[in-house]
């Protein structure tokens, strides 16, 4: 899908030499030869970016600047994934190619929509404030996942008076939700040292682009991108440190009921002896001959029973 700013003049969202911005969206092969056709240049194809090797994902050749980066695709789901995306930059165009679509594409595009943009380094400072705020966006939105999670786990056991440890099956899903969102983190990571780069390079390689203006832009960006490197290390901790909580929590009611079966047992050992005794039948056994021997057994049992248990509550085991 192909989207040009500023649009044609007839009305056509086809490319035309006084594009500044072309942007590619999963392009087919028509679009792709449209596109080389009127401006000359080579576009990169899927296979091509996601083979390029870190050194090969900057180049700046003849005055054209051809830049690749991951960026966190499906971000608004359970299972994120990264695509790579290419620009293509000369100092009179820009084209774009992505094969997702992009929130960061999409917020560029609306900002253009009514008032066209000047030149190609506009629309990449654009991009890459772009880039790096939807980063922002979704790194808060894990911090505030986490924080609920974290509720969840330190909550107060008078909320639940029946139940003070958390069951099984839910430290479950908290360990998966957990896990999804370290990975989440760690696509988001590699977003970020992506994005870092390809400013980097850019503002080295191709710095007569840049007005002053578009300068102190792109270098804002890129200090935003700095601090969200140490926030995502913060939220990479919390996610350890929630999971070890879980499993520690997970190991505690493990031992609560091994503690449980365990007292079961040796208060069992009491009656289950006595009742043996009494279940022998031998012929000199003088209880067998009281009018309330019955009753003397099961109150033996009954005591045999008790005394354990007043015992374990004495000492704070039960």
């Amino acid at each position: 899908m192909l989207t040009v700013h500023p649009p044609h003049p007839a009305g056509a969202a086809a490319p035309h030499p006084s594009a500044v911005w072309i942007d590619i969206m999963n392009p087919d092969p028509g679009e792709t030869a449209l596109v080389k056709e009127l401006t000359g240049l080579e576009l990169p194809t899927r296979e091509d970016l996601a083979s390029l090797e870190q050194s090969s994902r900057m180049t700046f050749d003849n005055d054209c600047l051809r830049l690749a980066a991951p960026v966190i695709a499906d971000a608004d789901t359970d299972h994120p994934s990264l695509s790579q995306i290419g620009l293509v930059v000369t100092p009179t165009q820009l084209i774009s190619v992505h094969f997702e679509k992009l929130r960061m594409f999409e917020t560029v595009a609306a900002k253009y929509g009514e008032t066209p943009p000047d030149s190609s380094a506009q629309v990449f400072a654009a991009l890459m404030e772009g880039y790096v705020a939807r980063l922002a966006d979704l790194l808060e939105e894990a911090r505030a996942r986490l924080d609920h999670i974290s509720h969840q786990v330190f909550r107060k056991s008078a909320d639940r008076p029946r139940r003070a440890i958390q069951t099984t099956a839910a430290n479950r899903e908290r360990l998966q939700f957990l896990g999804r969102m370290g990975e989440r983190i760690s696509l988001i990571r590699e977003s970020l040292l992506g994005v870092d780069r390809v400013i980097g390079f850019s503002l080295e390689s191709a710095k007569d682009w840049f007005s002053p203006e578009l300068t102190r832009r792109i270098q804002a960006a890129r200090t935003d991108v700095e601090e969200l490197d140490e926030f995502e290390e913060h939220l990479l901790g919390k996610v350890q440190f929630l999971l070890d909580a879980v499993l520690g929590f997970i190991s505690i009611e493990q031992n609560d009921i091994f503690k449980v079966l365990t007292i079961a047992s040796v208060v069992g050992i009491f009656p289950t002896l006595v009742a043996g005794w009494y279940g022998m039948n031998f012929q000199n056994m003088p209880e067998y001959h009281w009018a309330w021997g019955y009753q003397f057994g099961i109150g033996v049992i009954l005591a045999s029973t008790i005394l354990p248990l007043g015992w374990f509550k004495w000492r704070g085991w039960l």
